[in-house]
């Protein structure tokens, strides 16, 4: 059988459970046992051509890439790549990319404890490369969000998920070095800073060389590449949805799974990016009210981090009577469902809301409901009082940028995806059968569809996921999105810029 027929098709997201865990410990064992078998099929060399330090230059790794048969085919039956075209065919050039990025994350400004605010992680184990969730003793969950701030007439740019698509990542890397951002895998003085918002692998066949790049990325810029956890960079979801398998069956016995897993544990689940007194959530789910990210906010420097211990919702409903009051449903169905807890993942004792939540589409739905397949869904009725309480003085947090709520049949929320060149600012419309059956064409008119957008307050915005995946396939788009945010001094002043992207393998 050739190894990469084992890697699972990709399926849509399936209910959170108390099982995740189980499940995914359960496949954890059966990689390894698998890996006995697989031995050394899948092992070779390195891609040639001209290399770095920490592996090949940019144009060797792009022409190895592009060689790739596109996600959408491998959908459609046709074969996977011959192992003999694989960009990385040994663990150990993979690894040596790995070991530079957990350096680099340990002995970076998280090793600094005056860099924490409030509550400090284990540091000892935090930073101790030698454990693992997977190892006895295991590593604690320790969950933890930044702020970063950035001067006026700054710019980042935002990239949702991709989901293993290794040929929408070159190509919007590749549009960056048309535009003069980029050389080779660095960013150039003049360029905006790079933020990515999780869900880096599964459902997907090419997550190994989705997290390469974005390492070397990292490593060539470590102070203005930043990588945010999703819900998918967890051992539970990697397990079942095809990166653990597709890892295993590209490496054999030499892949170190504990080794791979343990970068989550170095990304923050949740960015308050600021500028001057206002700024931004950037993160891949949606709101998680048992934070009280404040002290966070009013802490001097950047950047700087705080550990997220308990989480206290029923406590924030508590000191937040008002919330909803104007919803009684809405703030019944909040007061029966929240609880005060310490995670223990990020789906046990319940969901951690940063790599979760979700937003309604139209004005005027619930504030807030339970989706039992998924998590907690948030209104707008909700999100704007939530941010008004949750910020400082010296830093009004004004919208949500997020990814995550994608799916891959057409819905609402996926053809308005695709109308708005895959940045959706939610809450545009109010409910109607008009409104919910809208076609992608109508929606061209209803919907912003402009290159230069304001960022009003309160509102919450969703970047498409990549299309060369079950995503793009389902709903008919082919063409790759990411966001320009220009920060100034006055929120009035921000604009944020959407950014789309021909996909060669797409196009053919």
């Amino acid at each position: 059988m050739h190894p990469l027929a084992l890697i699972p098709t990709p399926v849509q997201t399936r209910r959170v459970n108390s099982n995740g865990r189980f499940h995914g410990l359960l496949f954890l064992l059966t990689v390894l046992l698998a890996t006995a078998v697989l031995g050394t099929a899948v092992l070779g060399t390195a891609v040639l051509g001209q290399s770095t330090q920490n592996g090949p230059g940019w144009d060797a790794w792009k022409s190895s890439c592009d060689r790739l048969p596109a996600n959408q085919a491998l959908l459609k039956g046709a074969p996977p790549a011959s192992p003999d075209l694989l960009p990385i065919r040994r663990f150990a050039d993979f690894e040596s990319v790995l070991d530079a990025f957990l350096a680099l994350a340990v002995q970076g400004p998280m090793r600094n404890a005056s860099n924490w605010v409030g509550s400090l992680p284990d540091l000892t184990a935090f930073l101790d490369l030698s454990r693992s969730p997977v190892t006895r003793p295991p590593l604690p969950f320790q969950p933890f969000a930044q702020k970063l701030t950035v001067t006026p007439g700054s710019s980042v740019l935002l990239q949702g998920d991709l989901h293993g698509d290794i040929h929408s990542l070159i190509a919007v890397l590749s549009h960056l070095q048309q535009q003069g951002w980029m050389e080779g895998f660095e960013l150039k003085p003049s360029a905006p800073q790079l933020i990515f918002l999780g869900d880096y692998t599964d459902r997907g066949q090419y997550g190994v060389e989705v997290l390469y790049t974005l390492m070397r990325l990292k490593l060539a810029n470590p102070d203005r590449v930043h990588l945010v956890r999703g819900n998918h960079e967890d051992l539970s979801l990697v397990s079942r949805y095809g990166f653990l398998a597709e890892a295993q069956a590209k490496f054999g016995r030499d892949l170190n799974v504990s080794k791979l897993i343990r970068l989550y544990d170095l990304l923050p689940v949740v960015l308050y990016l600021g500028c001057g007194t206002n700024g931004v959530q950037l993160c891949h789910g949606g709101m998680e009210p048992g934070f009280d990210p404040r002290p966070l906010l009013g802490s001097s420097g950047s950047p700087r981090f705080a550990r997220i211990g308990d989480l206290r919702q029923a406590g924030f409903l508590k000191a937040h009577p008002d919330w909803l009051k104007a919803d009684p449903k809405s703030r019944g169905e909040a007061e029966r469902i929240f609880k005060d807890f310490t995670p223990e993942s990020p789906t046990t004792p319940s969901v951690l809301g940063f790599m979760w939540n979700d937003f309604t589409v139209f004005r005027e739905e619930p504030g807030f409901a339970h989706n039992p397949d998924r998590a907690f869904v948030y209104g707008d009725s909700a999100v704007g009082p939530l941010l008004q309480e949750i910020s400082t003085p010296g830093f009004r947090i004004c919208a949500v940028i997020r990814g995550h709520q994608h799916a891959s049949q057409s819905n609402p929320l996926m053809r308005r995806l695709v109308a708005s060149r895959g940045l959706y600012r939610h809450w545009q419309e109010v409910p109607s059968g008009e409104a919910f059956a809208a076609t992608v064409q109508a929606l061209e008119a209803k919907v912003e569809v402009g290159s230069s957008r304001a960022v009003p307050f309160g509102s919450v915005w969703t970047l498409n996921v990549s299309p060369d995946s079950v995503y793009g396939l389902g709903c008919r788009f082919g063409f790759a999105t990411c966001a320009r945010l220009k920060l100034e001094s006055r929120l009035e002043d921000w604009r944020l810029e959407p950014i789309t992207v021909t996909v060669p393998v797409l196009a053919k």
